[in-house]
Parts: C-alpha cells; sequence; structure tokens
C-alpha cells in the first residue's frame, strides 16, 4: 500500500464500511451477482485499529486483484455521503440486474419472491431488501429503473443485504403473468377487497407484490393477484395513514415465513 492514491471516477459505485464491502466479497452470490471491488480506501490514521479488517482484506487482494490504499481522514469523509464508513471504502464495479424472463433459470417449485412496484426512495429500497433478505426471499424482481448510481447507498441501508439477493428486472405485469404460469399464486398487499394477513393463506409457491408509499401498486398488476391481504392496525390512536414499504415487508415477509416453516 502506498501513501499517493488515484482520484476515483465521479460517480463510482462506493461502498462503505466492512459489512457492505464483505458483501460483495462474499464468494455465495456469485452466482447472480456479478459486482467486483476495483479499490479500497482505507483511513490512514485508523489503520492500527482495523489490523483485523486490513489483514482479510489484502488476502482478498491477493486473490482478486484490487488495490488497497491509505487515504488522510479528510479526504475520506470528503468521498463518502457521511461519517458511517468506519474508516473503509471501497470503489466497485457495476452489477448486472438481469431480466427476469432471461435471468433466471429455474423457478423454485415451493418458492418466496416478492415484486416492488413503485418503491422509488432508495434507502426505503434498501429497509425493504433487508427484511425480506431476513424472512427469507429467494429472490426480488423490480421495474426497470437505473438502481446502480445509488447501489452503495442502497448496500449500506440494507446492511449488505441487497447485495446477496438475487434481484432481476421486469415490466410487473409480465412478471406477475410469468410466475402465475409457472403455479405461483398473487399476493398483493392492499385494502381494497382484502383479506386480513393473519387471516390468509400464504403457502408457497407465492409471489408478494408490494407497492411504494406513494404510488402504490400498479391496477394491471393488481388485476392479477389471486388474493389481497391488509395488515391490520390497533384501534388506538384511529391510525388512518400506512406502513412505510420496509414495515411492511418486514410484517408480511415474517407471517410468510411462519405460515411455511
Amino acid at each position: 500500500m502506498s501513501d499517493t492514491y488515484d482520484t476515483p471516477p465521479a460517480t463510482p459505485d462506493l461502498f462503505e464500511g466492512m459489512t457492505a464491502i464483505s458483501a460483495v466479497l462474499d464468494p455465495t452470490i456469485a452466482s447472480f451477482n456479478d459486482r467486483k471491488i476495483n479499490m479500497i480506501f482505507v483511513d490512514k490514521d485508523r489503520m492500527a485499529k482495523k489490523s483485523r479488517e486490513l489483514a482479510f482484506l489484502r488476502h482478498k487482494s491477493e486473490e482478486l486483484g484490487f488495490t488497497i490504499q491509505p487515504v488522510p481522514s479528510e479526504d475520506l469523509d470528503n468521498l463518502t455521503s457521511g461519517k458511517t464508513h468506519g474508516g473503509i471504502v471501497a470503489i466497485c464495479s457495476d452489477r448486472t440486474l438481469p431480466d427476469l424472463t432471461n435471468g433466471i433459470k429455474d423457478i423454485p417449485a415451493k418458492g418466496f419472491f416478492v415484486l416492488l412496484d413503485g418503491i422509488e426512495d432508495p434507502y426505503n429500497f434498501g429497509y425493504t431488501v433487508r427484511s425480506l433478505y431476513a424472512a427469507g426471499v429467494d429472490g426480488i424482481i423490480l421495474p426497470p429503473r437505473n438502481w446502480m448510481g445509488v447501489a452503495g447507498l442502497v448496500a449500506r441501508s440494507s446492511a449488505g443485504t441487497s447485495e446477496k439477493t438475487p434481484m432481476f428486472v421486469s415490466d410487473p405485469a409480465e412478471a406477475a403473468a410469468l410466475f402465475k404460469a409457472h403455479g405461483y399464486r398473487v399476493a398483493c398487499a392492499g385494502i381494497r377487497n382484502s383479506v386480513d394477513l393473519y387471516e390468509a393463506d400464504l403457502s408457497l409457491p407465492l409471489l408478494l407484490v408490494i407497492g411504494g408509499e406513494k404510488r402504490g401498486i400498479s391496477s394491471k398488476v393488481a388485476s392479477l393477484a389471486d388474493l389481497t391481504v391488509r395488515i391490520g392496525y390497533s384501534d388506538k390512536g384511529n391510525f388512518r395513514g400506512s406502513l412505510s414499504s420496509a414495515a411492511s415487508a418486514a410484517v408480511l415477509g415474517f407471517e410468510i415465513m411462519r405460515q411455511n416453516k
């Protein structure tokens, strides 16, 4: 490692902290995630305290071919969006999100997939992925959109789980139709003509559709649903709003997990 470093690209996929970086280095993701680490910057003033992490990264750098460079603390802070990076950040390559029709080789007979229809905030997206990953999702389908420009932010808010989750791109209605053709039931999160979550049959195989807070689920996708499930709220406080997509994903995901244990 040298004391000089190259200026990173203007719009890199910047992954902050060891949790996100370790997710990119996880060998189990190689079958669906082609992202690579190009360079790692380490706060030169924290290197003594980061000896354990640096030993791991040096080993990986020899195996995978990326470089590790020390930088001043202020330069690292200027590169990042905050000061929660823990003194280590990585410049990464893009990740290819394959088209669902061509990218998914085998749809499992008893799978749990989620279609996110209309989520726009990258933080909310990351929190949603984190909840679904913890609930055992087999894959996430996204409408066409370039999430790559905020991949590092999503990885940080998802605690690295966005890198560990198979993801595909598809028109939402086409995705719902494809899963139905493979024997999946489609369950939409919603209110109109809905069944209470804890009374609904959420047995696998299942495609769960969760909409964003602003636009919700499109009518075309909703028309393909086999059932609509709602999350009941307490009578206290007379709550008339809705949960965030991330909170809804956690409640729904863990009930699906419970029913299928």
